[in-house]
């Protein structure tokens, strides 16, 4: 059986997250001090007791939310005897989850990501005044439908940014875009048919060009990372193909700032690189519900919980 890991991204937290890893788990606890200590925050105990509208600052989110995943990887590692590249012949993360996955891969530092993930936070924060942006989930209609949507949308509201943001699923894409576009994106895909337009709550509008700001700001920090090879290739969420070159993994970066997350694409590689398990590490099960539906021949499991850990025993 060949497996993948994969990490989740930004949407995926709640207060609470990771807190029965490190009651249980010194090496969970570990890489929450780790965490703090590089951020200079008591970013844990936020996690612990909130507020949640600081929880969901994306500066916080996204450091939050790799620091899970991680803590999830290390008492895998501890616990089981897992390691790469033995355990694993793939990892892949959605949006944020790309830079937990090259963590688990050896190629960034627990200390360098989470500064990493604080920069892009803040960066994709500030690259659009709150109110000017958003994010549209459409429901039903797939990809090419979706691209027509997005043509008609941009006809109508000449000059307004609408673009597709994340492939997530085969019935589930996320728009991106200036809030004028998002409301006509809604329109229209109503008027097409869609099952479902939802605007989502969102600080910013990610993944589109309105980011272009942000990955600049990511450009300079990940030219002055350490970046090294990771001990198994990702799968690129631009690309939906797998890279090890440290060079290229900084190129695709940056392009992931601005470009669509194909979530579908990268899924649909890894059945066709011999996947057959995919783990999913950190808070929810978020990415292994939306293969359940890319997938659904593939094994899935959760590594988040304290009795998710045994069940990875068993089944290896």
């Amino acid at each position: 059986m060949t497996t993948a890991l994969i990490f989740p991204g930004q949407g995926s937290q709640a207060v609470g997250m990771g807190g029965s890893l490190a009651e249980n788990f010194a090496a969970a606890r570990d890489v929450f001090a780790e965490v703090d200590e590089a951020l200079g925050q008591k970013l844990f105990a936020l996690m612990q007791e909130g507020p949640e509208a600081e929880l969901n600052r994306t500066q916080n989110t996204q450091p939050a939310i790799m620091a899970v995943s991680i803590a999830a990887y290390r008492v895998l590692e501890k616990e089981t005897g897992f390691a790469l590249p033995a355990g694993a012949a793939y990892v892949a993360g959605h949006s944020l989850g790309e830079y937990s996955a090259l963590t688990a891969a050896g190629a960034l530092s627990l200390s360098d990501c989470a500064k990493l993930l604080r920069i892009r936070g803040r960066a994709m924060q500030e690259a659009v005044p709150e109110g000017q942006g958003g994010m549209v989930a459409i429901i039903g209609p797939e990809l090419a439908a979706v691209e027509e949507i997005v043509q008609a949308a941009r006809a109508r509201a000449a000059g307004e940014v609408i673009e597709i943001a994340n492939h997530n699923a085969t019935n589930q894409i996320v728009l991106s875009g200036s809030a004028r576009g998002m409301e006509v994106a809604m329109e229209v895909a109503k008027e097409k048919g869609a099952k479902r337009a939802l605007p989502l709550t969102v600080s910013a509008p990610f993944h589109c060009s309105l980011m272009q700001p942000a990955a600049e700001k990511m450009r300079a920090a990940l030219a002055a990372a350490r970046l090294l090879q990771p001990k198994v290739p990702v799968i690129a969420n631009v690309t939906a193909e797998p890279v090890s070159d440290p060079a290229r993994i900084r190129e695709l970066l940056v392009k992931q700032v601005t470009g669509m997350v194909r979530w579908v694409d990268s899924i649909k590689t890894l059945e066709r690189l011999g996947v057959t398990r995919v783990i999913e590490l950190g808070h929810g099960a978020v990415l292994t519900g939306l293969i359940k539906r890319i997938a659904p021949e593939m094994t899935l499991m959760n590594v988040g919980l304290v009795e998710d850990i045994a069940a990875v025993t068993r089944a290896a």
